[in-house]
C-alpha cells in the first residue's frame, strides 16, 4: 500500500483547471495516523486505557475534513488502512499464540506462517474496512461539499454501516464499542437502546466534533466566524449527556426475584487441545469433568456447564452408553450442559457439529445447540470445493464441521436461554435473536487454548458487552481460563484465574423482559443512515443549484 502523497498548494493546478499532487509522502500526517491508531489500541487489554477512545479516530477525522489538503479517494483510503492497521494489529496480535503448532504434525516453520498469515488476514480485513470509511467520507464531503454538522452525521452513519457489514462475515472480534468494556460501563448501557452500534456512534460522533473544532473556521458552515465554536458544544453535550443517560439506567436496581434464582456448577477443566486430543487427554477430560459435576451437585447446583468441546468426542447415547459422565448424570440427576460434539445424519458420514447439549436426568439429549459462527482455518475450510487444497495448506483441520442455523432455540428444564460458543462472542446479533424468542439468561462456552491471558480477557469483555446489551445475567466457562458471572449492568461477581482446574458455584437470576434493542435490533444504523442519504442528497443539490 503506496503511502499517501503530500498534496501541493490549491493555487498549483494543470491545464484542465484539476489539481496536481506530488508524489512525496507526508510523513507527519503518516506518523499522526499511525499513533493515533496505536492509541486506539491500547484502548483494550492488557492496557484498557478505554478513555483514548473518545479522542483518538479525531487526527483521522482532522485530516480527511481540513480544506487546505486535497486528498484523493485513494490518499483516503491509505490513511484509513494506515490507522486501522494500527488498531487492528495491535487488539489481534494475540492471534500470533498459534504457533507452534508442531504437535499437530504441522512443521515449525509452516506453523509460524500459518500464525502469521492468520494475524495478518484478520488484520487486514479490517484495515480494508475502515479504509473504506475514510474514502468514502472523503469522497461524499468533497463532492457534496458537507457543512461540519452533516459530515458529522455522515461519518458516523458510514461507520456503523461498515462495522454491521463485518458482522455479517465469518471474521469481526474488535468493533469500536468494544474499547469501552468492560471499564466504561456507563456508555456500554447505551447498547440497550441499539446494541454496539448505539456505543460506535457515540465514540464516532464525539470524535468528530473534536476534530471539526481543530478545522479553520471557514469549514464549519458559519458566515460571518464566530468567536466560538458549536462543534464544541455539541461535543461536550455528546459526550456527557450520553454517559448520563447510560449512567441513569447503570443505577437502576436490577430487581431480581428469588424465585428466579438460578444455581448453575462451573467447571473451567484446563485440560489444553494438544492433550484432549490424545486417547490419555480424552480419559482425563471425562475425569475431570465426572469429578467437577459431582462436586458441584454435592454442593447444591441447579445444572452444570461445562466449557466448548469439553469431551473431545461424537456423544451419542450408543457411543457413550458407558462413559462415567453419563452414568453420573443418570445417577444424581441433575441436567448437565455437555460442550462435544454431535453428529449430522449418520455417523459414518463423519458430519459434526460443535454443539452444547442438554443431558436430562435420564442422560438424554433433550436440547442442543450448534455453533453457527465457525472459525475459517480453525474449524472449516473456505470454499473447500474449490480451494481446499490449496487453503489445507495452510490449516492444520484435515476435516470441516458444519455450522448450526441462526434460529436456534435451546431449550432446558427452568426456561429458554441464550447461547454463544467461543468465537461467537462478537457476534451480538446472534444473542438478540436468541433473547427476542425468549432466551431468560446467557450462557457462553469456549476453549481459549492457546491464547494468552490477554485474549481470554477480550473475549470476557465480549461477554460483558452481551450481557449489558440484552438486559441479561451471563455465565461463561472455559477450558484453560477466564471463567466468569456478569450480571446484567456488566459488573463481573466472578472470576476465574487462567490456566487452573476450577469448579465455581454461580447465584444468577432469569430475566424475561426485553429491552428496546432485543425489540427493533439495529435500528440506531438503518436510522443514521437514512438522515446520512437525506443530508448528502440536499448539500449536493444545493451545491449545483
Amino acid at each position: 500500500m503506496p503511502l499517501p502523497a503530500h498534496p501541493l498548494n490549491a493555487s498549483e493546478t494543470n491545464r484542465k483547471g484539476l489539481r496536481r499532487y506530488d508524489d512525496r509522502p507526508d510523513y507527519a500526517a503518516v506518523g499522526t495516523v499511525l499513533l493515533s491508531g496505536a492509541l486506539m489500541g491500547l484502548t483494550a487489554d492488557p492496557v484498557n486505557c478505554w478513555p483514548l477512545a473518545w479522542i483518538a479516530l479525531a487526527p483521522l477525522w482532522r485530516l480527511l475534513g481540513h480544506p487546505g489538503r486535497s486528498l484523493t479517494g485513494r490518499q483516503a483510503f491509505g490513511y484509513g488502512c494506515l490507522w486501522s492497521a494500527a488498531y487492528h494489529g495491535i487488539v489481534l496480535s494475540w492471534i500470533t499464540h498459534l504457533h507452534p503448532l508442531t504437535w499437530m504434525g504441522v512443521p515449525w516453520l509452516a506453523s509460524l506462517g500459518i500464525a502469521l498469515f492468520a494475524w495478518t488476514f484478520i488484520t487486514g480485513l479490517g484495515t480494508v474496512t475502515f479504509g473504506l470509511w475514510a474514502m468514502l467520507l472523503r469522497i461524499v464531503s468533497d463532492r457534496c461539499q458537507l457543512a461540519w454538522g452533516a459530515r458529522l452525521v455522515v461519518g458516523t452513519a458510514l461507520w456503523c454501516l461498515l462495522e454491521t457489514a463485518l458482522s455479517w462475515g465469518p471474521l469481526a472480534w474488535p468493533f469500536l464499542g468494544f474499547t469501552q468494556s468492560p471499564g466504561n460501563l456507563w456508555i456500554l448501557h447505551l447498547g440497550r437502546l441499539a446494541g454496539p452500534a448505539a456505543i460506535t456512534a457515540a465514540i464516532v460522533a464525539v470524535n468528530g466534533c473534536w476534530a471539526e473544532l481543530s478545522l479553520p473556521l471557514a469549514t464549519l458552515g458559519s458566515s460571518p466566524p464566530r468567536p466560538w465554536r458549536p462543534t464544541a458544544v455539541v461535543g461536550l453535550v455528546l459526550l456527557l449527556g450520553l454517559h448520563g443517560l447510560g449512567a441513569a439506567q447503570y443505577y437502576r436496581p436490577l430487581d431480581d426475584r428469588p424465585e428466579f434464582a438460578l444455581k448453575i456448577g462451573l467447571i473451567q477443566g484446563n485440560i489444553s487441545t494438544r492433550e484432549k486430543l490424545t486417547p490419555a487427554g480424552t480419559r482425563k477430560a471425562i475425569s475431570t469433568y465426572t469429578n467437577g459435576y459431582r462436586q458441584l451437585v454435592g454442593a447444591g447446583a441447579d445444572a452444570v456447564l461445562t466449557p466448548e468441546g469439553a469431551i473431545p468426542e461424537l456423544w451419542t447415547s450408543k457411543l457413550q452408553r458407558r462413559s462415567p459422565l453419563l452414568q453420573a448424570v443418570r445417577q444424581l440427576g441433575v441436567t448437565l450442559w455437555l460442550g462435544t460434539f454431535r453428529p449430522v445424519g449418520a455417523i459414518a458420514n463423519r458430519q459434526m457439529t460443535q454443539s452444547l447439549v442438554n443431558l436430562d436426568a435420564a442422560g438424554q439429549v433433550t436440547s442442543q445447540y450448534s455453533k453457527v459462527k465457525l472459525v475459517p482455518l480453525g474449524e472449516y475450510i473456505p470454499f473447500e470445493a474449490t480451494l481446499g487444497r490449496v487453503i489445507s495448506r495452510l490449516s492444520p483441520i484435515s476435516s470441516s464441521l458444519l455450522p448450526g442455523s441462526p434460529e436456534q432455540i435451546f431449550t432446558t428444564p427452568f426456561g429458554p436461554a441464550a447461547i454463544g460458543i467461543c468465537y461467537e462472542s462478537p457476534y451480538s446479533e446472534l444473542f438478540r435473536r436468541q433473547m427476542a424468542q425468549g432466551g431468560e439468561w446467557i450462557m457462553t462456552a469456549s476453549n481459549h487454548d492457546p491464547y494468552p491471558p490477554r485474549m481470554m480477557r477480550q473475549h470476557h469483555a465480549q461477554d460483558v458487552m452481551r450481557a449489558v446489551e440484552s438486559d441479561r445475567w451471563a455465565v461463561r466457562v472455559t477450558n484453560t481460563g477466564i471463567s466468569g458471572v456478569v450480571t446484567p449492568h456488566g459488573e463481573t461477581v466472578w472470576l476465574s484465574e487462567p490456566n487452573q482446574t476450577v469448579t465455581h458455584l454461580a447465584q444468577i437470576y432469569r430475566r424475561q423482559r426485553p429491552n428496546l434493542y432485543v425489540r427493533w435490533g439495529n435500528w440506531l444504523t438503518w436510522g443514521l443512515s437514512a438522515i446520512a442519504l437525506m443530508v448528502s442528497g440536499f448539500s449536493f443539490r444545493r451545491r449545483h443549484r
